[in-house]
Order: C-alpha cells, then structure tokens, then sequence
C-alpha cells in the first residue's frame, strides 16, 4: 500500500496526524504530508510524494483517510 496528500484539498486539521503519526505529519505551512521513516514526502508533495505504507499501518491509514474532513489522504494498493 502507497499513500499521498493533496495538499490543496488539505484543510489542516490534523486528524490525520493524530490517527496514525508514523505516516502523517503537519508542517509549518499548516498543511499535511505523508512520512516514509524520518523522510517527510513534502518536496514535491502532492501526487509525487507517494509513501510506503509498513504492513503494521494499513488500518490506521484507511481510518485516517476515512476520518479526513479535506478527503486529500489518497490511497494506492499493490
């Protein structure tokens, strides 16, 4: 599983941050972005900053994308 933010649909309420913090993050710009390990995915963000998500996380990813007010969490499987 692969996950992505679209950072102009991102309304910064960090539930996603909440839910599962090992793969999302908020930085100072107020908006979301998907974490691979310690490497945040913010440059580019977007489409092209895709994250590995580890075995481990896959249900918290889909409850964070299914709890998102923004609906920018976006999910691509294997």
């Amino acid at each position: 599983m692969k996950v992505w933010i679209d950072q102009d649909l991102c309304t910064g309420d960090g539930l996603c941050e909440e839910i599962c913090p090992s793969v999302f993050t908020l930085l100072d710009d107020g908006l979301a972005y998907v974490k691979q390990g310690d490497s945040v995915m913010s440059s580019p963000g977007g489409a092209e900053g895709l994250a590995v998500v580890p075995d481990d996380m896959h249900d918290a990813v889909i409850e964070a994308s299914e709890e998102c007010p923004g609906e920018c969490i976006f999910i691509e499987n294997d």
